[in-house]
């Protein structure tokens, strides 16, 4: 993108801001100037506060959730129950079920989802993770939790054929979710009865 009548530092920021999912060009160009009108202090404790999180935040080895250390804190929680799995997509979706406060087992975050239109295949994805937890943990159910678009669909169902060799209980959210929407974005509520009545 090229941006011009900005003088070049100011251009290769909004560029940058950009490349962010969600940003386009004028929200780029509004948090360029809000960091150029900011207070200096301000801006350093911006860049610390990023440079701390790109430092210390990783995902976790068992479960790929975000984590401070080698495990997030909820596989390492020994009131959970070990064995059920809620696979989820992303960490944002891990979030928004830990707010409704309705799953106390344990989660596996594939880190994307199947869309074989934007080249997104099985490997490019946690998958093969989730079957070796599957073999070596004792899993009694594990919860399909991917989003109601065409992509998590596809997700859900990929898995249901991987899991059916193992001696698992194997559910999807009731659909309390809307069809084409994120897990992170539906309320309280529609998380707990899509829990509730999932099938």
């Amino acid at each position: 993108m090229s941006v011009k009548g900005f003088p070049r530092p100011m251009a290769r920021l909004i560029e940058e801001f950009s490349k962010m999912p969600g940003i386009g060009r004028h929200s780029a160009q509004r948090l360029t100037f809000h960091i150029l009108q900011a207070p200096k202090k301000d801006v350093e404790s911006l860049l610390r506060v990023i440079g701390e999180v790109k430092d210390n935040i990783k995902f976790c080895s068992r479960c790929n959730n975000l984590s401070e250390g080698e495990e997030c804190s909820i596989c390492s929680d020994s009131s959970r129950d070990k064995t059920r799995i809620c696979v989820v997509e992303g960490p944002n979706a891990v979030i928004a079920m830990e707010k409704s406060g309705i799953y106390k087992g344990l989660y596996h975050v594939l880190l994307g989802e199947l869309s074989p239109i934007d080249g997104v295949g099985p490997e490019d994805i946690k998958i093969k993770d989730l079957l070796h937890r599957v073999k070596d943990e004792d899993i009694k159910e594990i919860i399909l939790a991917t989003d109601f678009t065409t992509e998590g669909e596809t997700t859900a169902l990929y898995l249901e054929e991987l899991l059916k060799p193992f001696k698992v209980r194997i559910t999807r959210l009731a659909r309390g979710v809307p069809v084409g929407a994120n897990l992170e974005n539906a309320d309280i509520a529609t998380i707990q009865r899509a829990f509730e009545e999932r099938r």
